[in-house]
């Protein structure tokens, strides 16, 4: 299984979620908040690296600087530890390619503030152990049933789960 590092914040986010977007099952597209965040993800930051780097047609990573330093450019830290994990997925990803990069920064333009995020060898036994319990939601035969949380309802997904 292919795993992207949206799969990686969705299972921080919403296992549920993580499971529809496997299964092809999508509202984003016509969500403002979703055009809101990739709006600004594409004129953040303009001048300081290399924007939108498709690596494997399978990771897209926000912005490298100097093929040292990868960047993941979020709207708000509401859901902090998810984009921190998807983060640290591409370090997980590139390392495994032999590019050794292992540090981070997590940019938040709206809110001024920007966050290190350092790649460790615990980091990789977690990751490792993510991406196995990551495939087996995606390989069930059914969605895990909806949780509500506070950040529902602000998803995409948020009447389907709960209409």
């Amino acid at each position: 299984m292919r795993i992207t590092g949206n799969m990686v914040n969705y299972y921080f986010v919403c296992k549920r979620k993580l499971w529809l977007f496997q299964h092809e099952i999508v509202f984003e597209q016509t969500n403002k908040k979703v055009q809101l965040g990739s709006i600004l993800d594409q004129t953040s930051y303009e001048n300081k690296g290399k924007h939108h780097v498709e690596i494997d047609n399978l990771i897209n990573v926000d912005m490298i600087q100097n093929w040292q330093v990868v960047h993941e450019i979020k709207k708000s830290n509401a859901i902090e530890p998810a984009a921190i994990w998807q983060l640290k997925y591409y370090l997980y990803y590139l390392r495994k390619k032999g590019i050794k990069i292992s540090k981070g920064l997590l940019d938040y333009p709206l809110l001024k503030k920007c966050i290190d995020v350092d790649y460790t060898e615990e980091d990789q036994k977690k990751m490792e152990e993510y991406l196995e319990d990551i495939k087996k939601i995606c390989a069930a035969s059914k969605p895990p049933k909806p949780k509500l949380k506070s950040i529902c309802k602000s998803c995409a997904f948020y009447e389907y789960c709960f209409s």
